[in-house]
């Protein structure tokens, strides 16, 4: 079956009881005790989020999904399927929420954690350890959009029988395929592509075999309880019907716009693999269907000149976040905060779905006031 009906019908079937088409909404804490019907109490299981993890299971090729209520959680659930003394490498330009998870929270709890660029493979086989257990993908990357060989860093994953699990939540499962190129876990913020505009939080982790990791982390969902509300599953089901149309038009917009970025004085610096200048522009063309929605620029003039560039815009919005249909635009250095090793003169830009004659006229208009 082919991914724009998948994303139609996965997951879903005409209501039994009144042949609606669209899903009913179940509200309900708790379930009458029928062990026949599989659901006693919404935390530990719901017919919504039942339909959703099988939709996502089956859009990204895996045996089984567990949702989640934020990308953080589903991040956390898979670290927390480790033991202390356990060793994971991660991408030292990965999401600062994904840092901060690992430093904060599991670094003190007694997991073990090298950061290291993981688009080099040397630095990659070199960081290493006995003890590995995990390695951490994340690409395109967050914000600097670097673009890791999924396959290679997987095999170097298993050579040392650890896991190779990969954040996909960029790409989406329509460009990019990580369990096609050796992936064991796919980790999505739902809240962004999936989901599609900007009105629910969730995230998701698919397993490409419900091996026991998968059941711990399932586990963990039951008793941490983290789990996304029946009225986000059923919005998340619905976003994901429209993906494949959607992501085209994201891509095409983002796509022309890097090109017009990179005929600007005024633009130092495009981070977009679709260019072909971009230093992951070859991997990208092997793994990926087409290069997404986000992008980068630094201002040549620096810190002062991007943020004010940012207060002369009409239709891109400042806000944190990506992948609604409306485009967004952020001083990354500055959401991140403290100890940031993003560039102070670099912007990001959630491509959304306006017409890119208007995008473009109104990020020309912003880069006219300030010189």
């Amino acid at each position: 079956m082919q991914f724009e009906t998948l994303a139609i019908h996965a997951g879903r079937q005409v209501d039994l009881t009144t042949g609606a088409i669209a899903p009913p909404l179940y509200l309900s804490t708790t379930f009458e005790q029928d062990p026949d019907r599989g659901y006693e109490y919404t935390r530990t299981g719901n017919p919504n989020r039942a339909m959703l993890e099988n939709c996502l299971a089956a859009l990204e090729g895996g045996e089984v999904a567990i949702a989640f209520s934020s990308g953080s959680a589903a991040t956390t659930s898979v670290l927390q399927a480790l033991t202390p003394g356990d060793h994971v490498i991660a991408p030292n330009d990965a999401y600062t929420g994904t840092t901060a998870i690992l430093q904060s929270l599991l670094q003190p709890w007694g997991l073990q954690v090298s950061f290291v660029d993981m688009t080099d493979l040397e630095a990659v086989q070199a960081a290493v350890q006995p003890n590995t257990r995990l390695l951490w993908i994340e690409t395109p990357s967050n914000p600097m959009l670097k673009v890791t060989d999924i396959a290679a860093v997987a095999a170097i994953a298993h050579h040392t029988n650890a896991l190779c699990v990969c954040d996909n939540t960029w790409a989406t499962p329509l460009l990019q395929r990580p369990f096609e190129l050796g992936a064991d876990l796919i980790v999505h913020s739902t809240t962004k592509y999936l989901g599609g505009h900007s009105d629910l939080l969730g995230g998701a982790v698919i397993a490409k075999t419900d091996s026991e990791v998968a059941q711990r982390i399932r586990q963990i969902q039951a008793i941490g309880g983290a789990v996304p509300s029946p009225f986000d599953c059923w919005l998340l089901l619905r976003g994901i019907q429209s993906l494949p149309y959607r992501m085209r038009g994201h891509c095409d917009n983002a796509s022309k716009l890097a090109t017009w970025f990179s005929q600007q004085p005024q633009v130092s610096t495009v981070h977009y693999p679709g260019l072909a200048e971009h230093s992951g522009h070859a991997i990208a063309q092997k793994q990926m269907k087409d290069f997404g929605g986000m992008l980068s620029v630094q201002v040549g003039a620096g810190k002062e000149a991007a943020i004010a560039l940012l207060s002369h815009l009409k239709i891109f919005c400042r806000a944190t976040s990506l992948g609604g249909v409306e485009s967004l635009i952020e001083h990354r250095a500055t959401t991140e905060g403290p100890g940031t090793t993003t560039p102070d003169d670099l912007l990001r830009l959630s491509v959304g779905l306006e017409h890119i004659d208007d995008l473009i006229a109104d990020l020309a208009y912003a880069f006219e006031q300030i010189g």
